[in-house]
């Protein structure tokens, strides 16, 4: 019987110190702040996003006029430096165009007048002092929808990694400040966490789609700056 309960009174014996250890451990002092950092570079590509709107009395000749107008926009787009990479069809719509009878005519159903076809192109420009150009060129040879451009960077890490040492180093700051303030002294970092706030999309035209109707000039364009955000938590640990 002793050999059977020996080893549990050996383990009991062993883990007996450790939790008394444990529960007699006190917390480490610490402090927790929000540091932030922002950098704001110019942007150095530009997104559109281009529509041909065609309508006729059937779908096919709807079609055809569409596929000719955006065959010469694309053509004209790769005419311009625009690699073919940069190139994408964002959607194609087919919608029926439709009459709704009134009250005192006699028809009951609504019927089909014609068809519309919507063919969308999205464009990266990776020179921004082409976006105008871009623009002006697509309308002539037939964009008569859309229109939207946003300012973006291509690469942001640059900007985001200046944005985060300055989210720590203010983190840094005001730790130092809230401690010397205390009368204590600040220590090593325990925990650290980030939040990045990319900026938001700058478009030229919002809500509904804009009509757009070619100028004597290329359309002008500011690109204007972006802005990139960075937030730290950051947990020092407090040297009494």
């Amino acid at each position: 019987m002793h050999r059977r309960y020996l080893p549990l009174l050996a383990a009991a014996a062993f883990f007996s110190p450790f939790a008394a250890h444990a529960q007699d451990r006190e917390p480490t002092p610490r402090i927790m702040v929000v540091g932030e950092g922002e950098t704001a570079v110019a942007p150095d590509m530009a997104i559109l996003s281009l529509t041909v709107m065609r309508e006729a009395e059937t779908a096919r000749a709807a079609m055809d006029d569409a596929n000719k107008a955006m065959t010469d926009v694309i053509a004209a787009m790769k005419e311009a430096g625009i690699e073919s990479r940069d190139l994408q069809t964002a959607g194609l719509q087919i919608n029926p165009r439709y009459v709704y009878p009134k009250d005192n005519d006699g028809e009951q159903q609504p019927r089909i007048v014609a068809y519309q076809v919507q063919n969308t192109l999205t464009v990266r420009v990776r020179d921004v002092q082409k976006v105008g150009e871009v623009i002006d060129r697509s309308v002539t040879l037939g964009v008569n929808q859309g229109g939207s451009v946003s300012f973006v960077n291509d690469d942001p890490s640059a900007a985001l990694s200046e944005a985060r040492r300055l989210a720590v180093a203010d983190a840094t700051d005001r730790a130092r400040t809230l401690a010397e303030a205390a009368g204590v002294e600040l220590g090593r970092v325990l925990e650290m966490s980030e939040q990045s706030r990319m900026p938001p999309p700058m478009p030229m035209a919002q809500g509904k789609a804009m009509r757009m109707e070619a100028a004597a000039d290329y359309v002008p364009m500011e690109a204007g700056e972006n802005t990139y955000r960075v937030q730290v938590n950051v947990t020092f640990e407090l040297k009494q």
